[in-house]
């Protein structure tokens, strides 16, 4: 698959409307007009969908929950989160209007009338087309850029709405934020307001065409992720395109994704791909323009939908597509780039595991530290399924890898799994057997209780030397059974960030089993959350995933991103450990290596260019609004510039290297993964314990002298 939607996770309104506007209307209870909202109504097969998804919850899902009031209360919130994160579409009363709805949701459901659902959505597309006119209203006359005001962008911990006069001020800035982040690009107003008025217009066109379909599924994920985050509800036209996507390579740039509020947002780099070839993407940043060609005219896509942006983006293998990319975390308004790809699609080879040597300084004697990036956790199931012993996977390419670097001579090794979103769990079960001699890998917890114990599956221990894995806040699901398994049995040294945290098993239910058979176009698919993974000490790795030994700087922002950051993730717990065997205790080991990295990155020119690059791009996310004084902003973005130009050119004078005379020598610069370089420091480091670079690191507890 080279380029997909994210169809597993749930489409929310933002996802379907994009650039969703809110209505200015007389603030009493709210009234539903039928005629403006469309009369959007669900179906009698809709009504057996509800039904039997809740007998699905309630005998199956790990939490065993019960669909009652609690339970509906939760969907209220979440269905109006889903409407109205950023609290700018509702008023207050709106709010307290829908409040007898808060505990009938559940027997909405529980029954399929879903009507307290079609009513909160009629007057949510009334406020919407009402506040577009109005929106659009504005576009008449250019802002005025040089008052001093703010706009404030997340407003999702603010109250409710209360007068027509703050909504109407709220949006005059929102409408003024958006043009002035135009302006920024080297817009001017004609331009500008071209481009708005298509993108406001694209927004009606897009809430004029929304059906009944959308708001069911949009509702019954709101539904299903009261649950977990990894639950969630697919329309048959979804999951039949999800299928597709699965089943087909597409060419494209290689990568997943989905709508945050206005913008598109990229969730995966998909090993392979060509935006993983060019290693500048990266998930969380957004897309705010897709040009054609070397030359083509860059196509504002804020406030588009999904499809259409991939439609964009899509194309034949060998053409060029070109990104304008707000990097993750940057607040809206700040200065964006152009991203070159050439379509392609995903390369086989690319996706495998790969390897390379660096070498590093070591007093007498340079040592060579071998260095395997796995992307994900694959295997070619079909074949091995057929009986192809020659069929492809993650452990047999990496099996084969370590003993190439065995004859080539590695005094260390180091396994990169940043941003291995997972894959295969018989492959993180069996990669962990080639660094241990046997035993037990992972434990899975199902519904029922019963608990399963996953054994290593082939007692030969390939590799038995120092030993380390990198990973960071997108390793997940499989990267980190093999992470936790490595570091209970104190095999080997985890470095990095805390790991994402996505510790539960799905199962996904096709629902058109249970449909009518003259049923068209189906009931869809749902997928459940029916057990948990718990490490062989017996710690889940769910919610806090595995932490490292040594942790390192990293752009990701842990507070944002991970299973801990969602509200409805499955609590961390743990059950009673497996007898495993551990051969050395690694604590003094550990504490060496970390006392050597702390003294090096003291002074490493490298490490504290990182440091410092991301202490400056922590105070700009931190921001929750921004200035509407054109001036101003242009001030911002040059001393940022500035700042980035004199943080490299500290790095390069400290290396003795030539300093750069300007910002755009700056971004011709080739990204520098200091990151990889300090990890395979730290490996040369646990080579070094015993005084032979060669002996394995668990048969030493010397200090580094």
């Amino acid at each position: 698959m080279a380029f997909a939607k994210k169809f597993v996770l749930p489409l929310t309104f933002s996802s379907l409307i994009l650039f969703s506007l809110a209505g200015s209307l007389a603030h009493g209870a709210p009234a539903v007009d039928e005629q403006s909202a469309g009369e959007l109504r669900y179906s009698d097969r809709h009504s057996a969908v509800s039904r039997l998804v809740t007998k699905f919850i309630e005998r199956n899902h790990y939490s065993e929950p019960r669909v009652n009031d609690a339970l509906s209360a939760k969907i209220f919130d979440r269905f109006l989160e889903t409407l109205d994160g950023n609290r700018m579409f509702f008023y207050a009363r709106d709010i307290q209007g829908f409040e007898p709805y808060r505990t009938i949701l559940d027997d909405a459901v529980s029954s399929g009338n879903l009507d307290p659902v079609f009513r909160i959505f009629s007057i949510f597309r009334q406020r919407n087309n009402n506040r577009l006119a109005y929106s659009l209203g504005l576009l008449e006359t250019e802002p005025d850029f040089s008052v001093d005001e703010q706009y404030q962008f997340d407003r999702s911990e603010n109250d409710w709405i209360e007068t027509a006069e703050e909504m109407d001020d709220l949006w005059r800035k929102r409408v003024k934020s958006d043009a002035l982040r135009l302006f920024l690009t080297g817009k001017d107003w004609p331009e500008t307001r071209e481009i708005l008025e298509k993108r406001y217009t694209r927004a009606q066109k897009n809430m004029a065409q929304l059906e009944s379909d959308d708001v069911f599924e949009s509702f019954m994920n709101a539904y299903t992720q009261t649950l977990d985050p990894h639950s969630n509800y697919l329309l048959p036209r979804t999951s039949e395109e999800y299928r597709i996507q699965m089943s087909l390579s597409y060419e494209g740039i290689g990568a997943s994704l989905q709508i945050d509020d206005d913008f598109v947002m990229v969730m995966n780099i998909l090993p392979g791909g060509p935006a993983a070839i060019d290693g500048s993407l990266a998930p969380n940043d957004r897309i705010t323009a897709v040009g054609q060609d070397e030359d083509g005219d860059m196509v504002d896509v804020v406030g588009w939908r999904l499809d259409d942006v991939v439609d964009l983006i899509r194309g034949p293998g060998g053409t060029v597509v070109r990104l304008q990319i707000l990097k993750a975390g940057a607040v809206p308004g700040s200065e964006e780039r152009i991203l070159r790809l050439v379509r392609d699609k995903i390369k086989l080879e690319a996706q495998a595991a790969q390897k390379e040597i660096i070498t590093i300084p070591g007093g007498d004697k340079e040592l060579r530290i071998g260095v395997i990036t796995v992307p994900s956790f694959y295997q070619d199931f079909e074949a091995r399924m057929a009986g192809n012993d020659d069929y492809t996977s993650t452990t047999r390419d990496v099996r084969r890898l370590l003993q190439e670097l065995e004859k080539e001579g590695i005094d260390g090794l180091l396994m990169d799994l940043r941003s291995n979103g997972g894959g295969h769990l018989t492959e993180a079960q069996e990669l962990s057997g080639l660094f241990i001699e046997d035993g037990p890998v992972v434990q899975v917890r199902q519904t029922n209780g019963r608990i399963e114990i996953l054994q290593d599956p082939d007692p030969e221990e390939v590799y038995n030397g120092p030993l380390a894995v990198l990973v960071n806040r997108f390793s997940a699901s499989a990267s980190e059974i093999f992470a936790a398994a490595i570091q209970d049995y104190e095999r080997g040294v985890i470095l990095g960030q805390q790991t994402f945290g996505k510790g539960s098993v799905q199962n996904l239910y096709s629902l058109d089993r249970y449909a009518p058979r003259t049923s068209d176009p189906g009931f869809g698919q749902l997928t459940l959350t029916i057990g948990k993974f718990y490490r062989v000490s017996g710690e889940s790795t769910q919610h806090r995933g595995v932490h490292p030994d040594i942790e390192m700087p990293s752009l990701i922002d842990a507070s944002v991103v991970g299973e801990s950051t969602r509200e409805s993730a499955l609590p961390w717990d743990k059950i009673d450990p497996t007898a495993y065997k551990v051969d050395i205790k690694l604590d003094e080991a550990i504490i060496a290596i970390a006392q050597s990295h702390v003294l090096r990155t003291e002074t490493d020119p490298d490490f504290n260019f990182l440091i410092d690059e991301y202490a400056a791009f922590e105070d700009i996310r931190n921001q929750d609004s921004i200035s509407l004084n054109l001036e101003v902003r242009r001030k911002q973005q040059q001393e940022i510039r500035v700042q980035r130009l004199a943080r490299e050119n500290t790095r390069r004078g400290k290396h003795g290297l030539p300093l750069l005379e300007s910002i755009e020598a700056l971004e011709e610069l080739e990204n520098q993964d200091f990151i990889l370089m300090e990890a395979a420091q730290i490996v040369a480091d646990m080579a070094k314990l015993d005084g032979h670079v060669t002996a394995s690191l668990r048969e030493s507890s010397q200090s580094l002298n």
